[in-house]
């Protein structure tokens, strides 16, 4: 299996993730206080959005590699 298949085949899968959950989340910790060595810190749960257009383009992109990679 060539390199451009395995991109081909990362790219479909990618863009299928992205149409299926539409983003992503991720948690961070965050200083809230500090007050000598006592420090208060708080989790903050961050939401990215991945547009549709990303994902239908990852797949096109996938795809005509699939095809015509190797041609």
């Amino acid at each position: 299996m060539g390199a451009t298949k395995i991109v081909a085949i990362l790219l479909l899968v990618v863009g299928a993730a992205s149409l299926a959950m539409g983003g992503f989340s991720y948690t961070k910790d965050q200083t809230v206080l500090k007050v000598g060595s006592l420090e208060v810190s708080a989790k903050e749960k961050e939401q990215v959005n991945l547009p549709v257009w990303l994902g239908v383009g990852a797949i096109a992109i996938g795809g005509l590699l699939l095809v015509f990679g190797r041609r």
